[in-house]
Protein backbone atom coordinates (compact mmCIF):
# COMPACT_ATOMS: atom_id res chain seq x y z
CA UNK A 1 0.00 0.00 0.00
CA UNK A 2 1.25 3.48 -0.93
CA UNK A 3 0.67 6.26 1.59
CA UNK A 4 0.35 9.88 0.46
CA UNK A 5 0.08 12.81 2.88
CA UNK A 6 -1.31 16.22 1.92
CA UNK A 7 0.49 18.82 3.93
CA UNK A 8 1.13 22.53 4.19
CA UNK A 9 2.21 24.63 7.12
CA UNK A 10 -0.42 27.20 5.99
CA UNK A 11 -4.07 26.46 6.79
CA UNK A 12 -7.15 27.35 4.77
CA UNK A 13 -5.77 26.32 1.37
CA UNK A 14 -8.38 23.60 0.75
CA UNK A 15 -6.21 20.67 1.83
CA UNK A 16 -9.00 18.64 3.43
CA UNK A 17 -11.32 19.25 0.49
CA UNK A 18 -8.53 18.05 -1.81
CA UNK A 19 -8.12 14.77 0.11
CA UNK A 20 -11.90 14.27 0.20
CA UNK A 21 -12.40 14.78 -3.54
CA UNK A 22 -9.37 12.71 -4.54
CA UNK A 23 -10.60 9.87 -2.33
CA UNK A 24 -13.92 9.80 -4.17
CA UNK A 25 -12.19 10.14 -7.54
CA UNK A 26 -9.72 7.30 -6.94
CA UNK A 27 -12.59 5.13 -5.68
CA UNK A 28 -14.71 6.05 -8.70
CA UNK A 29 -11.87 4.93 -10.94
CA UNK A 30 -11.90 1.52 -9.25
CA UNK A 31 -8.99 1.91 -6.82
CA UNK A 32 -9.23 0.41 -3.33
CA UNK A 33 -8.20 3.00 -0.76
CA UNK A 34 -8.60 4.36 2.73
CA UNK A 35 -8.77 8.01 3.76
CA UNK A 36 -6.97 8.71 7.02
CA UNK A 37 -7.89 11.71 9.17
CA UNK A 38 -4.90 12.65 11.35
CA UNK A 39 -5.94 16.28 11.78
CA UNK A 40 -7.16 16.75 15.39
CA UNK A 41 -9.83 19.08 13.98
CA UNK A 42 -11.31 16.01 12.22
CA UNK A 43 -12.72 18.05 9.33
CA UNK A 44 -12.20 15.22 6.82
CA UNK A 45 -14.30 12.90 8.97
CA UNK A 46 -17.10 15.46 9.20
CA UNK A 47 -17.10 15.80 5.41
CA UNK A 48 -17.60 12.07 4.95
CA UNK A 49 -20.14 11.42 7.71
CA UNK A 50 -23.39 12.98 8.85
CA UNK A 51 -23.95 14.24 12.39
CA UNK A 52 -25.86 11.15 13.51
CA UNK A 53 -22.90 8.92 12.66
CA UNK A 54 -20.42 11.39 14.17
CA UNK A 55 -22.36 11.28 17.42
CA UNK A 56 -22.02 7.49 17.43
CA UNK A 57 -18.25 7.69 16.75
CA UNK A 58 -17.65 10.40 19.34
CA UNK A 59 -19.75 9.44 22.40
CA UNK A 60 -18.96 10.51 25.94
CA UNK A 61 -16.00 8.52 27.21
CA UNK A 62 -13.89 6.25 25.00
CA UNK A 63 -13.91 6.34 21.19
CA UNK A 64 -12.94 2.84 20.02
CA UNK A 65 -14.03 3.47 16.40
CA UNK A 66 -11.67 6.39 15.70
CA UNK A 67 -7.90 6.87 15.40
CA UNK A 68 -7.88 7.95 19.04
CA UNK A 69 -9.31 4.58 20.02
CA UNK A 70 -6.49 2.85 18.10
CA UNK A 71 -3.67 4.73 19.82
CA UNK A 72 -5.38 5.00 23.23
CA UNK A 73 -3.48 2.07 24.86
CA UNK A 74 -0.18 3.73 23.90
CA UNK A 75 -1.33 7.17 25.01
CA UNK A 76 -2.38 5.79 28.41
CA UNK A 77 0.70 3.56 28.75
CA UNK A 78 -1.53 0.47 28.87
CA UNK A 79 -0.21 -1.49 25.89
CA UNK A 80 0.16 -1.33 22.12
CA UNK A 81 -2.30 -0.43 19.34
CA UNK A 82 -5.95 -1.48 19.45
CA UNK A 83 -7.47 -2.92 16.29
CA UNK A 84 -8.51 -0.11 13.92
CA UNK A 85 -12.09 0.29 12.72
CA UNK A 86 -12.47 1.16 9.03
CA UNK A 87 -15.68 3.04 8.33
CA UNK A 88 -17.17 1.94 5.01
CA UNK A 89 -17.95 4.87 2.70
CA UNK A 90 -18.08 2.82 -0.50
CA UNK A 91 -17.25 -0.86 -1.07
CA UNK A 92 -13.74 0.21 -2.15
CA UNK A 93 -13.38 3.37 0.00
CA UNK A 94 -12.86 3.25 3.76
CA UNK A 95 -12.23 5.93 6.38
CA UNK A 96 -9.97 5.77 9.41
CA UNK A 97 -11.98 8.35 11.31
CA UNK A 98 -10.41 11.33 13.03
CA UNK A 99 -11.03 12.55 16.55
CA UNK A 100 -10.70 15.84 18.40
CA UNK A 101 -9.16 13.85 21.27
CA UNK A 102 -6.15 13.11 19.08
CA UNK A 103 -4.59 16.39 20.22
CA UNK A 104 -3.93 14.76 23.62
CA UNK A 105 -1.37 12.51 21.86
CA UNK A 106 0.85 15.50 20.98
CA UNK A 107 2.81 15.56 24.26
CA UNK A 108 3.39 11.80 24.17
CA UNK A 109 4.83 12.05 20.65
CA UNK A 110 6.98 15.05 21.59
CA UNK A 111 8.49 13.13 24.49
CA UNK A 112 9.06 9.95 22.44
CA UNK A 113 11.17 11.60 19.69
CA UNK A 114 14.33 12.23 21.77
CA UNK A 115 13.88 8.97 23.69
CA UNK A 116 14.33 7.04 20.43
CA UNK A 117 17.98 8.17 20.58
CA UNK A 118 18.21 6.12 23.81
CA UNK A 119 16.94 2.99 22.02
CA UNK A 120 13.77 2.87 24.16
CA UNK A 121 11.27 0.41 22.70
CA UNK A 122 8.23 2.24 24.08
CA UNK A 123 9.36 5.42 22.32
CA UNK A 124 9.60 3.59 18.98
CA UNK A 125 6.14 2.08 19.47
CA UNK A 126 4.79 5.59 20.09
CA UNK A 127 6.57 7.16 17.11
CA UNK A 128 5.36 4.42 14.74
CA UNK A 129 1.77 4.26 16.07
CA UNK A 130 0.23 6.14 13.12
CA UNK A 131 2.24 4.15 10.58
CA UNK A 132 1.24 0.80 12.05
CA UNK A 133 -2.41 1.88 12.50
CA UNK A 134 -2.60 2.93 8.84
CA UNK A 135 -1.01 -0.35 7.74
CA UNK A 136 -3.46 -2.38 9.80
CA UNK A 137 -6.44 -0.38 8.51
CA UNK A 138 -5.15 -0.74 4.94
CA UNK A 139 -4.79 -4.51 5.31
CA UNK A 140 -8.29 -4.71 6.76
CA UNK A 141 -9.72 -2.83 3.76
CA UNK A 142 -7.40 -4.53 1.26
CA UNK A 143 -6.38 -1.03 0.18
CA UNK A 144 -3.69 -0.15 -2.34
CA UNK A 145 -3.65 3.57 -1.46
CA UNK A 146 -3.94 5.59 1.76
CA UNK A 147 -4.58 9.34 1.49
CA UNK A 148 -3.70 11.16 4.72
CA UNK A 149 -5.03 14.51 5.88
CA UNK A 150 -3.05 16.36 8.56
CA UNK A 151 -3.36 19.70 10.33
CA UNK A 152 -1.57 22.91 9.24
CA UNK A 153 1.34 22.96 11.68
CA UNK A 154 4.82 21.58 12.28
CA UNK A 155 4.04 19.82 15.56
CA UNK A 156 4.74 16.32 16.83
CA UNK A 157 1.50 14.79 15.48
CA UNK A 158 2.32 15.95 11.97
CA UNK A 159 5.93 14.80 12.28
CA UNK A 160 4.74 11.26 13.11
CA UNK A 161 2.10 11.43 10.35
CA UNK A 162 4.63 12.56 7.74
CA UNK A 163 7.16 9.92 8.77
CA UNK A 164 4.37 7.39 8.18
CA UNK A 165 3.98 8.62 4.59
CA UNK A 166 5.75 7.44 1.45
CA UNK A 167 4.89 10.62 -0.48
CA UNK A 168 3.84 14.21 0.22
CA UNK A 169 1.64 16.48 -1.91
CA UNK A 170 1.71 20.20 -1.04
CA UNK A 171 -1.53 22.19 -1.54
CA UNK A 172 -0.80 25.91 -1.96
CA UNK A 173 -2.80 29.09 -2.08
CA UNK A 174 -1.64 32.00 -4.25
CA UNK A 175 -0.59 34.29 -1.43
CA UNK A 176 2.35 35.36 0.70
CA UNK A 177 1.33 33.08 3.57
CA UNK A 178 1.52 29.94 1.44
CA UNK A 179 4.97 30.94 0.22
CA UNK A 180 6.08 31.41 3.82
CA UNK A 181 4.53 28.02 4.58
CA UNK A 182 6.73 26.49 1.87
CA UNK A 183 9.82 28.10 3.40
CA UNK A 184 8.97 26.54 6.76
CA UNK A 185 7.83 23.16 5.46
CA UNK A 186 10.74 22.28 3.17
CA UNK A 187 13.61 22.49 5.68
CA UNK A 188 11.50 20.73 8.32
CA UNK A 189 10.83 17.80 5.97
CA UNK A 190 14.56 17.50 5.28
CA UNK A 191 15.31 17.55 9.01
CA UNK A 192 12.63 14.96 9.92
CA UNK A 193 13.73 12.66 7.10
CA UNK A 194 17.42 12.84 8.05
CA UNK A 195 16.81 12.38 11.79
CA UNK A 196 14.42 9.44 11.30
CA UNK A 197 16.97 7.67 9.10
CA UNK A 198 19.40 7.91 12.01
CA UNK A 199 16.82 6.85 14.62
CA UNK A 200 15.73 3.79 12.62
CA UNK A 201 19.15 2.25 13.24
CA UNK A 202 18.57 2.48 17.01
CA UNK A 203 15.32 0.49 17.12
CA UNK A 204 15.82 -2.25 19.72
CA UNK A 205 13.00 -4.53 18.46
CA UNK A 206 13.73 -6.01 15.00
CA UNK A 207 10.12 -7.27 14.77
CA UNK A 208 8.62 -3.78 15.13
CA UNK A 209 7.28 -2.48 11.81
CA UNK A 210 9.07 0.78 10.96
CA UNK A 211 8.25 3.34 8.25
CA UNK A 212 10.98 4.27 5.79
CA UNK A 213 10.37 7.95 6.49
CA UNK A 214 11.01 8.79 2.83
CA UNK A 215 8.13 11.31 2.50
CA UNK A 216 9.13 12.05 -1.10
CA UNK A 217 7.65 15.27 -2.51
CA UNK A 218 5.28 14.47 -5.40
CA UNK A 219 4.53 18.08 -6.34
CA UNK A 220 2.19 20.91 -5.43
CA UNK A 221 -1.41 21.82 -6.19
CA UNK A 222 -2.23 25.49 -6.68
CA UNK A 223 -5.61 25.97 -5.01
CA UNK A 224 -8.47 28.43 -5.10
CA UNK A 225 -7.16 31.12 -7.45
CA UNK A 226 -9.74 33.42 -8.98
CA UNK A 227 -9.83 33.53 -12.79
CA UNK A 228 -10.84 35.98 -15.46
CA UNK A 229 -11.08 34.68 -19.04
CA UNK A 230 -9.52 31.41 -17.74
CA UNK A 231 -6.44 33.28 -16.42
CA UNK A 232 -5.57 34.02 -12.78
CA UNK A 233 -6.34 37.62 -11.85
CA UNK A 234 -3.35 39.91 -11.36
CA UNK A 235 -3.53 39.93 -7.55
CA UNK A 236 -2.89 36.17 -7.48
CA UNK A 237 -0.49 36.16 -10.43
CA UNK A 238 2.11 38.02 -8.38
CA UNK A 239 2.36 35.25 -5.80
CA UNK A 240 1.86 32.35 -8.20
CA UNK A 241 4.93 33.41 -10.18
CA UNK A 242 7.07 32.91 -7.08
CA UNK A 243 5.85 29.37 -6.30
CA UNK A 244 7.98 27.29 -8.75
CA UNK A 245 11.28 28.78 -7.56
CA UNK A 246 10.33 28.60 -3.88
CA UNK A 247 9.21 24.97 -4.18
CA UNK A 248 12.53 24.00 -5.75
CA UNK A 249 14.56 25.97 -3.24
CA UNK A 250 12.72 25.00 -0.04
CA UNK A 251 11.20 21.57 -0.69
CA UNK A 252 13.55 20.00 -3.24
CA UNK A 253 16.72 21.80 -2.08
CA UNK A 254 17.55 22.52 -5.72
CA UNK A 255 18.71 25.71 -7.43
CA UNK A 256 15.72 27.94 -8.19
CA UNK A 257 14.82 28.78 -11.79
CA UNK A 258 12.90 32.04 -11.65
CA UNK A 259 11.76 31.86 -15.28
CA UNK A 260 9.43 28.86 -14.93
CA UNK A 261 5.72 29.69 -14.57
CA UNK A 262 3.29 27.58 -12.54
CA UNK A 263 1.56 26.54 -15.76
CA UNK A 264 4.84 25.17 -17.19
CA UNK A 265 6.32 23.82 -13.97
CA UNK A 266 6.75 20.04 -14.00
CA UNK A 267 6.17 20.00 -10.23
CA UNK A 268 2.73 21.65 -10.49
CA UNK A 269 0.19 18.80 -10.39
CA UNK A 270 -2.87 20.98 -10.94
CA UNK A 271 -4.30 24.48 -10.74
CA UNK A 272 -7.72 24.15 -9.14
CA UNK A 273 -10.28 26.92 -9.25
CA UNK A 274 -12.49 27.97 -6.37
CA UNK A 275 -15.83 26.27 -6.92
CA UNK A 276 -17.58 28.86 -4.73
CA UNK A 277 -21.20 27.97 -3.89
CA UNK A 278 -20.76 24.37 -5.05
CA UNK A 279 -18.60 23.55 -2.03
CA UNK A 280 -21.28 24.20 0.64
CA UNK A 281 -23.75 22.42 -1.62
CA UNK A 282 -21.45 19.38 -1.70
CA UNK A 283 -20.96 19.44 2.07
CA UNK A 284 -24.71 19.52 2.60
CA UNK A 285 -25.14 16.52 0.29
CA UNK A 286 -22.10 14.66 1.75
CA UNK A 287 -20.75 14.00 -1.70
CA UNK A 288 -17.97 15.53 -3.85
CA UNK A 289 -18.73 18.48 -6.11
CA UNK A 290 -18.25 16.41 -9.24
CA UNK A 291 -21.09 14.03 -8.22
CA UNK A 292 -23.66 16.75 -7.51
CA UNK A 293 -26.97 16.35 -9.35
CA UNK A 294 -29.83 18.76 -10.12
CA UNK A 295 -31.66 17.23 -7.14
CA UNK A 296 -28.80 18.52 -4.95
CA UNK A 297 -29.22 22.03 -6.40
CA UNK A 298 -26.62 21.84 -9.16
CA UNK A 299 -28.65 23.43 -11.95
CA UNK A 300 -28.00 26.00 -14.67
CA UNK A 301 -24.36 27.11 -14.87
CA UNK A 302 -23.55 24.76 -11.99
CA UNK A 303 -23.92 21.81 -14.36
CA UNK A 304 -20.90 22.99 -16.35
CA UNK A 305 -18.90 23.70 -13.18
CA UNK A 306 -19.63 20.19 -11.91
CA UNK A 307 -18.39 18.78 -15.20
CA UNK A 308 -15.22 20.92 -15.06
CA UNK A 309 -14.60 19.81 -11.49
CA UNK A 310 -14.79 16.15 -12.54
CA UNK A 311 -12.23 16.77 -15.30
CA UNK A 312 -9.91 18.65 -12.91
CA UNK A 313 -9.88 15.87 -10.30
CA UNK A 314 -9.73 13.08 -12.85
CA UNK A 315 -6.59 14.64 -14.34
CA UNK A 316 -5.08 15.30 -10.91
CA UNK A 317 -5.68 11.74 -9.68
CA UNK A 318 -4.03 10.34 -12.80
CA UNK A 319 -1.01 12.63 -12.38
CA UNK A 320 -0.54 11.59 -8.76
CA UNK A 321 -1.05 7.94 -9.66
CA UNK A 322 1.65 8.16 -12.31
CA UNK A 323 4.03 10.08 -10.04
CA UNK A 324 3.87 7.52 -7.21
CA UNK A 325 3.86 4.46 -9.47
CA UNK A 326 0.35 3.09 -8.89
CA UNK A 327 -0.68 0.79 -11.71
CA UNK A 328 -3.62 1.88 -13.89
Amino acid sequence: MITIAFFNNKGGVGKTSLVYHLSWMFAGRGKRLISVDLDPQANLTSMFLDEDRLEELWPDGRHPLTIDGVIEPIRRGKGDLAEPHVETILPNLGLLAGDLSLSTFEDKLSAAWPLCHNREEAAFRTMTAFYRAIRQAGDKADAEIALIDVGPNLGAINRAALIASDYVVVPLGSDLFSLQGLRNLGPRLHDWRKTWQELRTKNPDPELLLPSGNMRPVGYVSMQHATRADRPVQAYRRWMDKIPAEYRRSVLAEPADGDVSVERDQHCLAMLKHYRSLMPMAMEAHKPIFLLKPADGAIGAHVYAVRDCYTDFDNLSRKIQQAVGIES
